[in-house]
């Protein structure tokens, strides 16, 4: 795995492997590991982490699939490769179901531009907030003229963007966390404890809500991961490789990322620190005080504070007093900036799908990158309840259609495998041909192996023979 993300180039075309294994890890580790999996553990408990890594473990395989569809359908838009659920489904599928693939597209559109952007800004202007006492629409403002400047600039300016932020705060976020968990290393094997029993209804003080426990777990792993939502799989096209499956592989390991080390790293801070709530269903947030009302609650540590940052916040600021805040507002700024600068090559990516061959194709493009921008605004000065809603309804629209295509052409992806594994235990390193692979529609691949490794494809072949 390493070895194919630190061995790709990027070209006139398209990004390193790693430059979109960057851009797919910024799309899943923003609000959702943060502000997400507090909100999760005080709808559903301690053991919403549980279905949360359960969903993690699904959601790799299923960041397999799409992402390897991804390049396998790719496409060149303008020079540039674009692909994703929107190209495989219309390319991949017959007649009858190729209609699926603008649908996806429309509804991404929509997602990407309109629904999820508001949710990181809010999160950002509340942290932000929160540890320096900036007004929430005046971070608002600053982080839609900083994300005019790099998304205006285009899919290379956006990875190259990614690809140094990313890696830097996931690594910064995982140090806090183990000096958290240090601090309190005589809590941890309890809290793991608390994890398991409350996953599956046996903690006797808020076992009775197993169904929201399941649900706000998978849930929230689903938001954070984004696997299943087709959006790694057009990041993954970008990526410049000599076969499909390379990028696949990475695509799922940039799942694991996520989960098993952003969002994790939230919820074990939360958990050991005691640093969360746990609200009793239906609770009405419109009487007054509910918050501070011990009786709306099976876990009330936190009196007064409202789910999402606050909770890892607290946990850094009982290890490190003053720090906390400041620290985890700055992470929950880049990861959840980077979020939206993601969403901006996404909705791009689809605006190419629809817009291809079409006069209005830059129109578009600069059309759906002001739309962000816009709720970017929006987002930082509306409530966490509407942000949450506009970001639910934005997952919602995109993983049907692209688990439906995902499904149908599960044969195909058998197929890249086979040919993938076929060449690695004969020694070689794999170059994709989609007529020896027995696949169609994946007509691009012949020109890229043309061009790019043409070297390497007739190597492949002598090796073949002699052996």
């Amino acid at each position: 795995m390493v070895y194919y993300l630190s061995h790709g180039h990027k070209s006139d075309a398209g990004t390193s492997s790693f430059q979109s294994f960057a851009m797919a890890l910024a799309g899943r580790i923003g609000t959702g590991a943060i502000a997400g999996v507090a909100t999760a553990i005080f709808y559903g408990g301690p053991g919403a982490v549980f279905w949360m890594w359960m969903i993690g473990l699904l959601g790799a395989a299923t960041a397999f699939c799409e992402s390897t569809l991804g390049q396998i359908y790719k496409e060149r838009v303008k020079g540039e490769y674009r692909g994703g659920p929107a190209f495989y489904i219309s390319k991949g599928l017959p007649k009858w179901a190729s209609w699926l693939g603008p649908l996806f597209a429309v509804l991404a559109c929509i997602s990407k531009g309109f629904c999820e952007g508001p949710v990181q800004s809010h999160a950002i202007s509340s942290a932000m907030n929160e540890a320096f006492g900036i007004p929430m629409v005046a971070s608002g403002i600053a982080v839609a003229v900083l994300l005019a400047f790099i998304i205006l600039g285009g899919m290379r300016r956006i990875a190259t963007f990614a690809q140094f932020v990313v890696p830097f705060m996931t690594v910064a976020y995982v140090i806090v966390m183990v000096i958290v968990l240090g601090a309190n290393i005589g809590q941890v094997p309890a809290m793991f404890g608390l994890i398991f029993q409350n996953a599956f209804a046996l903690d006797p003080l808020i076992g009775g809500i197993f169904g929201y426990t399941v649900l706000w777990g998978v849930k929230r792993g689903v938001y954070s991961s984004e696997a299943g939502l087709g959006t790694g799989a057009q990041a993954a096209a970008a990526a410049e490789v000599s076969h499909p499956v390379k990028q696949g592989l990475a695509q799922a390991f940039s799942v694991y990322c996520d989960i098993l080390l952003a969002a994790t790293s939230t919820a074990l801070m939360i958990l050991v620190t005691d640093c969360f709530n746990v609200v009793k269903p239906k609770v009405s947030e419109a009487v007054d005080g509910w918050l501070t009302q011990t009786d709306n609650f099976f876990v009330l540590n936190l009196p007064g504070v409202e789910p999402g940052p606050n909770y890892p916040q607290a946990a850094v600021n009982s290890v490190l007093p003053g720090f906390g805040g400041k620290f985890v507002a700055v992470a929950l700024l880049f990861f959840a900036f980077t979020t939206i600068v993601s969403f901006a090559f996404y909705a791009d990516t689809n605006v190419a799908f629809l817009f291809k061959e079409s006069r209005w194709y830059s129109v578009a493009q600069y059309g759906i990158k002001i739309v962000l921008i816009g709720m970017v605004v929006f987002g930082s000065v509306r409530s966490n309840d509407v942000v949450w809603n506009l970001a639910d309804i934005g997952v919602g629209l995109n993983v049907w259609v692209n688990l439906i295509g995902i499904t149908l052409l599960s044969g195909v992806v058998a197929k890249a495998m086979k040919d993938f594994t076929r060449q690695r235990k004969l020694g070689l390193d794999p170059v994709f041909d989609p007529d020896e692979a027995g696949i169609r529609g994946a007509e691009l691949w012949k020109a890229i192996v043309a061009e790019k490794y043409q070297d390497q494809a007739a190597a492949n072949a002598a090796r073949r023979e002699l052996g």
